[in-house]
């Protein structure tokens, strides 16, 4: 089932083009990785895609419901987040909480099924020691990693993450990209991630969506080639 299809999309900055004519796809059940060189307007395609940015052609469908016929949940995690400062009041532990309590009931008493996810989600990305810790004590790289377990506490159908490993160390990165294979694969969700890792990333994926400049062109033109994990299985 295809969690998104964008199909002839372009788009611009004033009048250059930065995207043109990009068609691609993500289907629940695979983890899709977007790469490109820099300035291959990875993160506008995914803006496009999920409607920050307004295209000057094309079409883009998110399905509204996921596989099971309920509403689509989206878990979208920016690049380099780093908004919390220094008088951010709440705890890691508090705020990642907060992606378990239901839409309008913010003091609803969590489950003991809810406080294990917050676990989980918090040692799935070394951060359930620093649980008790201020956001604001918290590294841009330790942010990163507790915006990404509240998105898991909030079980999304499709994960949008930009450079999501910012910051991680070579076995969590691994960790990371073992536990986006799983909940595609075994729970149905869809992943997709821009990240320049994709060497260390390949053996964890499904497919792999690279831009690449339009040839002969002055201008940021640029179209999409949908390459199967770059294993020789074309």
């Amino acid at each position: 089932m295809k969690y998104i299809d964008v199909k002839n999309l372009t788009f611009f900055y004033d009048d250059e083009p930065v995207l043109e004519n990009v068609s691609y796809y993500v289907d629940n059940g695979e983890f899709v990785i977007l790469t490109g060189e820099n300035g291959a307007a990875k993160s506008t395609l995914v803006k496009a895609t999920l409607g920050l940015l307004k295209a000057e052609s094309g079409s883009v469908t998110i399905s509204p419901t996921n596989i099971e016929g309920k509403k689509l949940k989206i878990g979208y995690i920016p690049q380099q987040i780093s908004s919390f400062n220094a008088g951010f009041p709440s705890t890691v532990l508090e705020l990642v909480k907060s992606g378990r309590f239901p839409r309008g009931h913010w003091f609803k008493p969590l489950t003991k099924r809810d406080e294990e996810r917050v676990e989980k989600a918090l040692e799935s990305v070394g951060m359930w020691e620093s649980r008790n810790k201020r956001i604001g004590e918290l590294s841009g790289g330790q942010k990163q990693r507790i915006s990404l377990a509240r998105m898991f506490v909030s079980d999304p159908d499709l994960f949008v993450l930009d450079e999501p490993t910012t910051g991680m160390d070579e076995q969590s990165r691994n960790d990371f990209y073992r536990l986006m294979k799983h909940n595609a694969h075994v729970h149905g969700k869809a992943v997709l991630m821009i990240t320049h890792d994709h060497g260390d990333v390949q053996p964890f994926v499904d497919r792999h969506i690279r831009l690449v400049r339009k040839e002969n062109s002055p201008w940021r033109c640029f179209h999409l080639n949908d390459i199967e994990k770059e294993r020789g299985d074309v």
